[in-house]
């Protein structure tokens, strides 16, 4: 298993295929290359690009070193760039997109990012709401109780209840409860929910931001906010996507941008 370093020690577990510029993919919450998204994009991506997928700290084959901060995911990141060769495009969703923000905005490495629906949804929804589950994620951490946990958390974005009821039955749940700490570092990322502003004013790498045409509003929202905040940002929106973004309608989207 290839492994980088990060600056505290941490493990960080990766993989890389094709040939050509370094591109890094990273994930969203509740996500890593053996259950997510981004194994199924790289092998779309894998001709025109070297691309690199990780486990983020705390999740899949990568360790972990408490407490955690969010300028410990970003040296993470920093350790994999570095790897690469020591600059990289880098295309992240969801959560991911913070990280990603907060990595450029840290110092260089980062040449061209593309973020897929950064989750910032103060920004459509107020605060109010996001107050809420935070608390309430760290009340049941802090109890020990993953499950309820993640339960919490596939409501809060959207899932019906009995939805969720029938996830929890699966043998799978188990490794959803493995990772279920790594939720409040998502939560850390976004910081309340909204675009962070005196970051986002001080990257100059060119950056596409993209939203699904058919997420709901507060994602699209956020996405738009996030491309406004950005000095040399790009948004476009994928018509007919959610924020289950199928791979085939973004790899030659991708592919345009970086290679551009």
């Amino acid at each position: 298993m290839p492994a980088v370093t990060s600056a505290d020690g941490t493990t960080i577990a990766y993989e890389h295929t094709g040939g050509g510029p370094a591109l890094v993919l990273v994930d969203g919450a509740m996500c890593y290359r053996g259950a997510g998204p981004m194994r199924p994009l790289a092998a779309l991506l894998q001709d025109t690009f070297t691309v690199y997928a990780y486990d983020r700290r705390g999740r899949g084959e990568s360790s972990d070193t408490l407490p955690y901060a969010v300028a410990r995911e970003v040296e993470d990141l920093q350790a994999l760039i570095a790897q690469a060769g020591g600059e990289a495009y880098v295309y992240a969703i969801s959560s991911g997109a913070a990280l990603t923000l907060a990595t450029a905005a840290a110092g260089p490495g980062i040449t061209k990012m593309a973020l897929y629906e950064p989750p910032f949804m103060a920004e459509a929804e107020g605060g109010s709401r996001i107050k809420e589950y935070t608390e309430r994620l760290h009340e049941l951490l802090d109890a020990g109780r993953r499950g309820d946990a993640v339960a919490l958390f596939m409501t809060y974005v959207g899932m019906p209840s009995q939805v969720v009821a029938g996830i929890r039955a699966q043998p799978g749940w188990a490794a959803l409860e493995a990772i279920a700490p790594t939720l409040a570092y998502d939560d850390a990322l976004l910081a309340g929910g909204v675009v962070p502003r005196d970051l986002t004013s001080a990257i100059a790498v060119p950056a596409l931001v993209l939203g699904g045409g058919a997420s709901p509003q507060g994602l699209q929202q956020a996405a738009k906010a996030t491309a406004d905040a950005l000095p040399a940002a790009e948004h476009r929106t994928l018509d007919g996507q959610t924020h289950d973004v199928a791979p085939e309608a973004l790899a030659p989207v991708l592919a345009e941008f970086f290679g551009a």
